[in-house]
């Protein structure tokens, strides 16, 4: 019984201490979060975020991510350029026309 008050009591002890967390310690990042750093790092040439992004989520995960944010990426500019998605990713990849 005394070994379950003092349980209780440790975590009463630790939930008062006061520790200086920033929000990124908080929170997980998530699949997003990380394609978006890792790709705008890649773009950059910046290795150590590219480091960085990478071991956030599981290689998966950073390939599920990566692929979503290209799709999106495809879709707003052929909306934007009032053109077909493939004719936009052939055009970014440097493939002729198909």
């Amino acid at each position: 019984m005394w070994a379950r008050v003092r349980r209780i009591g440790d975590k009463v002890v630790d939930s008062l201490r006061v520790e200086e967390r920033t929000e990124r310690e908080e929170r997980p990042h998530n699949l997003f979060e990380a394609a978006a750093t890792y790709v705008s790092a890649c773009v950059e040439d910046d290795q150590e975020r590219i480091d960085e992004a990478a071991g956030w989520v599981s290689p998966e995960a950073l390939a599920f991510g990566v692929n979503e944010l290209a799709c999106r990426a495809v879709v707003a500019l052929a909306r934007e350029r009032d053109v077909s998605p493939r004719t936009v990713a052939r055009d970014l990849l440097g493939l002729p026309a198909a």
